[in-house]
């Protein structure tokens, strides 16, 4: 990192991103919430670790997004860690539902089909919890693993997308420790200048005063001879 880019950096501390308004963290929250219900209205209350496996990666994708993005004030390297932990939840969510479509002999809803064109649409338009809710009463099993599948599916190509800017992010503007040298080597250059300055000023100060004293010893002598005279 160069003496010019370190000029840019206003803080050692990044922004930090507001992970509420991101699309791919809104879809996250209901895909949380979509699966607590799906996993109780759906599967055995007891024996079957897929409930504890399905809740933990719906969540582990929404919180990895939440705490990357905290970190990555510090720690962009930390941040880019645990977006990929998020998005590999969210694939191991999205196998979930494939899983039980497979094993209940329902349908994969795919281009074509009578729903898929308005399901698509939905999931793509819709991002809060609240236009999801009012559905997951009523919804089948068929219904909800075909919602979860797509919204896995827009979460993960949302999440690609946002990792390569920020890799970008890093490549150019580097971690915590290239931005603290950048912040020392911006301070230094704000010194060097602020000597320059300072010097300059000094220097037309001595101009200054040599141009007076020359005034004065004019001066004087005009005196000296209007005296003799």
């Amino acid at each position: 990192m160069s003496v010019d880019s370190a000029k840019k950096i206003d803080s050692i501390l990044r922004k930090q991103t507001n992970w509420k308004n991101l699309w791919f963290y809104q879809k996250t929250v209901v895909l949380y919430q979509m699966t607590y219900v799906f996993t109780r209205r759906f599967l055995p209350a007891f024996g079957d670790r897929t409930v504890d496996q399905m809740v933990q990666s719906a969540r582990s994708g929404k919180q990895n997004i939440v705490e990357g993005s905290a970190d990555g004030v510090t720690s962009m390297e930390m941040e880019l860690k645990l977006l990929n932990v998020a998005r590999s939840s969210v694939n191991e969510l999205l196998e979930d539902f494939y899983d039980y479509i497979i094993s209940h002999r329902l349908n994969k809803w795919m281009s074509g089909h009578s729903r898929y064109d308005d399901m698509l649409t939905f999931c793509r338009t819709h991002n809060k919890l609240d236009d999801y809710l009012r559905f997951f009463e009523k919804w089948t099993d068929e219904e909800m693993c075909n919602v979860g599948i797509t919204l896995c599916r827009m979460v993960d190509k949302m999440m690609m997308t946002y990792q390569k800017k920020k890799e970008t992010e890093f490549i150019t503007e580097g971690g915590i420790r290239e931005r603290m040298t950048a912040a020392r080597l911006n301070y230094r250059t704000n010194q060097r200048e602020e000597l320059e300055q300072c010097r300059q000023i000094i220097e037309h100060l001595q101009q200054e005063n040599e141009a007076l004293k020359s005034e004065i010893r004019k001066l004087t002598m005009l005196i000296d001879k209007s005296q003799i005279h």
